[in-house]
């Protein structure tokens, strides 16, 4: 087996790996996506073959020898090399040579344009173009995570939704996908899966709502380089520090003009998570629901859409990602946290258009619709993949 423009939107460590799908725990575990079952395993540590283990080895100590990167950084750093490492062997057409060449230039831009210095990448205060010359940011970002993907076993369903979407975007009109987020690599799974229905060029266009951290942690900032962002404060960390709170008001009234003047031009397909952060395990199920949708972000993206004067549509989004890079359990406001990551299977679906809803005087009627249909499509992908496993399972 083989991340336009506006709101303010807004990896896990567990005491044991939770269970990666993957052809090894495939033979010996039902698949239990359905239920968005994510059980922690009792097995012994996963194991890599002895060259994987060098090349990851060769990496760790450049990390810890190098004397660039600080000490309270070496272990997080360390662990996400480990945890590629993983990923690659266990996706069984990675080779050693693919696997070092990602992840030393992943700790070298880290250090390079994450970590304080003179070449330190300073994002702008409203919004942010991709980087694709002179290096490709946005490829290196596909790239990396495309070899922790099961692509075999992941889905795209919806194909004729997002056609119908990206067609409105190639006519001028604009676009907004009302998505639930998983992970940090959900840009890059976007634009994957896009790929596989033949939208390489439109996932790469696409501008993606971000919080502060993906352009604030050192490890997140080169693969938020390769993507089109507007940069937001989320509501759940605005107020984190209230010395900073009115310049982070500021910054997301600066944020929200510069997406209506996006939105004039028109030919605009945004990507915006209405829950405000990732959606996160239920420790006591361990099932993984879809965040609410908060209405208010929602709402404002209607009048942005309205005062654009240009055509606006709005789509449901789902994304299915948790297990390849899950969050923590709880939502942490500083950066540099430990990340996690795993080979799996992944699952976008777009709903069909919403309809327009509730008028001005039940908005609420609007949210609620793009909320049921995003967890209704989040629920059909989770089904097709694992039905989808079931079956390659049975014929391997």
């Amino acid at each position: 087996m083989r991340i336009s423009r506006v709101s303010a939107i807004s990896l896990a460590v567990y005491g044991s790996r939770t269970t990666a799908f993957t052809s090894k725990s495939l033979n010996s575990k039902p698949f239990l996506t359905a239920k968005t079952q994510l059980l922690m395993s009792t097995e012994a540590p996963p194991t890599i073959s002895a060259e994987f283990v060098a090349a990851r080895d060769a990496v760790i100590n450049k990390i810890t020898g190098s004397g660039k990167i600080p000490p309270q950084m070496e272990e997080t750093l360390s662990h996400f090399v480990s945890e590629y490492a993983q990923a690659c062997f266990d996706n069984g057409n990675i080779s050693i040579e693919t696997f070092s060449y990602n992840i030393a230039t992943c700790i070298s831009l880290g250090e390079e344009k994450g970590l304080p210095g003179p070449n330190q990448y300073k994002f702008e205060n409203s919004a942010h173009k991709a980087i694709r010359e002179p290096f490709d940011y946005y490829k290196f970002g596909i790239d990396f995570f495309r070899p922790a993907m099961d692509l075999e076993n992941s889905v795209v369903i919806g194909k004729e939704n997002f056609e119908e979407a990206f067609d409105y975007v190639n006519k001028g009109e604009n676009v907004v996908f009302l998505a639930n987020h998983q992970s940090e690599a959900d840009p890059q799974v976007f634009s994957i899966l896009l790929d596989k229905i033949g939208k390489e060029k439109e996932g790469g266009e696409v501008v993606y709502v971000a919080g502060h951290k993906v352009t604030t942690d050192p490890l997140a900032i080169p693969f938020s380089m390769g993507r089109n962002l507007l940069c937001i404060h989320s509501k759940k960390h605005i107020n984190a520090d209230p010395d900073t709170r009115e310049s982070k008001t500021k910054q997301n009234v600066a944020t929200m003009n510069t997406m209506l003047g996006m939105m004039r031009e028109g030919g605009l397909s945004i990507w915006v998570a209405p829950s405000g952060g990732r959606d996160r395990r239920d420790v006591d199920t361990c099932e993984v629901p879809v965040a609410p949708f908060d209405q208010k972000t929602i709402d404002m993206f209607r009048l942005m859409g309205s005062k654009s004067r240009v055509n606006t549509h709005f789509y449901p989004l789902a994304m299915v990602s948790y297990e390849l890079c899950p969050p923590p359990d709880s939502v942490e406001a500083a950066v540099g946290e430990k990340r996690n990551l795993r080979f799996t299977p992944t699952g976008i679906a777009c709903g069909k258009k919403l309809p327009n809803v509730g008028g001005k005087e039940s908005r609420h009627l609007f949210a609620e619709k793009a909320e049921s249909e995003c967890v209704n499509e989040y629920f059909r992908t989770l089904a097709a993949i694992d039905e989808l496993v079931g079956g390659n399972r049975a014929s391997s």
